[in-house]
This record gives C-alpha cells, structure tokens and sequence, in this order.
C-alpha cells in the first residue's frame, strides 16, 4: 500500500505541490499552535509540498520535516531551504523531541493495521505535554482512490484510535476539503495532547 503511494507521489510531485502548496490550512494549524510551546520544536510528519513547515518556520517555530516521497522531499526542501529527510513512518525512532507533531493528509496513507503502533510512536516522539495533529478522509475503512490507498475515519473512529494510542483528545472536527473543485470532499481533523 505505501510503495504505491509512494510511487504515486514521485510520479506526480509536480502537479500535486502546484495543487496544495497554496491551500489555507492557517484554521486548523492557529488551533495547533495555540497549543504547542512558543518557539518550540514541530515535526512536520508526512509535510508533502512543504506548504505547513514554512507557515510554522514563519511563525517562530524550529521545524523537521519529512516525507515518504523523494520527489516531495526535493521541492519541500527547496521551498523551506532546509533539509527535508526522505523516511516513512515505519522508520520513526524519535524519543520525546517535539512540542509538536503536524500530520496533515499523510497518515491517511498508513495502512489500518499498522495505524496503532504508528500513533503510538509518534506519541513517544513527543516531549511532556506535547501535541500532535492529524487529519483524514472521511469515511470508514480502507479505500480506493484512483492510484492512492487511504484508511479513512470518522469522528468516533479518530478518536477512539488516537485515545487508544494513550492520547487524549483536545479538538476534532469535520471540515471541506479547501482545494478547488474539491469541495464536497470531507475531512476528520484531531488535535490530541499527550498528557
């Protein structure tokens, strides 16, 4: 499922970064930051187009990025003029490092059975009090789109994944997708904390 995703991102990094790295998630990410410690460190997990890390580098905020597609890797990089690493979220290994985690659209892409112990490592990559927020599809279950694989969730379904995690949940709400013509497209987003 993640290799053809991945795939999916190289082959089209082009259109894909033209498409979203404009889009105005300035609503849910001034919810985040109005919970993540002033200055303090974000990890931008799955950062796509890098369009996030450079609202959060503008804001003050120390930020590591990352993403799964090389291709993603290279223009983010270029657009925050800093390194962004090329890793999955199975190759997580961080210990308690981040006031922040921001996973915006990129853990949809985890498959379902895997969700659990990726939810749970990225919690232990945040510091005491940390905060984490992700965002899916909306819907129930694993789906098919085009080339992409999604695990998509409900309000009750996100939060009972990431309560499940040992998080506890802070905000969650349904919002349209923000991109043109894909309005009717609906969203679940969480803002969790750690303790």
């Amino acid at each position: 499922m993640e290799n053809k995703n991945i795939e999916y991102y190289n082959e089209n990094a082009q259109s894909f970064y033209e498409s979203t790295v404009n889009a105005d998630m300035s609503f849910w990410r001034d919810k985040f930051e109005a919970y993540v410690t002033e200055g303090g460190r974000i990890l931008d997990a799955g950062c796509g187009s890098g369009r996030d890390s450079r609202a959060f580098k503008h804001h003050g905020y120390s930020v590591v990025a990352f993403d799964a597609s090389r291709e993603m890797c290279r223009m983010a990089s270029e657009l925050l003029g800093q390194e962004v690493w090329q890793m999955r979220f199975d190759e997580i290994a961080f210990d308690e490092e981040f006031d922040g985690i921001w996973a915006c659209a990129s853990l949809l892409h985890v498959q379902m059975e895997e969700l659990p112990e990726t939810i749970s490592k990225l919690r232990k990559a945040l510091k005491k009090k940390g905060v984490m927020y992700a965002s899916f599809k909306y819907g129930d279950g694993t789906a098919q789109r085009g080339e992409r694989i999604f695990s998509n969730f409900t309000e009750a379904s996100a939060q009972k994944l990431m309560e499940s995690a040992g998080f506890k949940v802070i905000e969650c709400g349904i919002t349209l997708d923000i991109r043109p013509g894909r309005g009717e497209e609906k969203w679940v987003n969480v803002i969790v904390g750690k303790e």
